[in-house]
């Protein structure tokens, strides 16, 4: 066992993986080679991080996850049970399209809810909350509260995950918040 980070003996960590101090891989994960974990990331049962892939610190995803090239996520994401991204815009069985992955990023405190899917190509702004079931195929406003398939936004949420009503106040923190053109900015900051 490393002692920097902890790994499930079911576990399956290719040589060259660079997994940050305080990282739990838990059981029936494969992380490859070229793949790069944080600091106190937490990968849960059955979760595959493919090569290239960049999880930054303390990301957290949940069983059933895949991670396949091309998906950067920063720090303090969370990746909900069974969500979904996609590399390549238009597969076929038949027709090799490696080189033709695209990046998908994931900004820094977002929330990607159980079973949604992320179609490959987009960004997800930092805080924004993704919920269940939902399936993003453009890029997503930083705390902006996406549902639905095609997934549109319905509101806006706080640092903290809180939905925000039309005070633009966070319920749990008191932090303010306020709208600059179609954005949503955290105010003093």
């Amino acid at each position: 066992m490393n002692n920097e980070y902890y790994t499930h003996e079911t576990a399956v960590i290719d040589e060259g993986a660079r997994i940050g101090a305080g990282t739990k891989i838990w059981h029936f994960s494969h992380v490859m080679g070229t793949a790069e974990l944080g600091e106190n990331c937490i990968l849960g049962q059955n979760v595959f991080v493919g090569n290239k892939v960049r999880l930054g610190s303390n990301v957290k995803v949940q069983n059933n996850v895949s991670l396949y090239e091309g998906v950067v996520c920063e720090d303090d994401v969370f990746l909900g049970p069974s969500m979904v991204f996609t590399n390549v815009i238009n597969p076929r069985s038949a027709v090799e399209r490696k080189n033709e992955f695209k990046t998908t990023s994931v900004k820094k405190g977002v929330s990607i809810g159980a079973n949604a899917t992320i179609v490959c190509g987009v960004t997800l702004g930092e805080y924004c909350f993704v919920g269940a079931g939902a399936v993003v195929t453009k890029d997503v406003k930083p705390f902006a509260l996406m549902v639905g398939v095609p997934a549109r936004r319905k509101g806006w949420v706080s640092r903290s995950g809180a939905i925000l009503g039309e005070n633009l106040v966070c319920p749990e923190t008191g932090e303010k918040y306020k709208l600059a053109g179609n954005y949503l900015v955290l105010e003093n900051e």
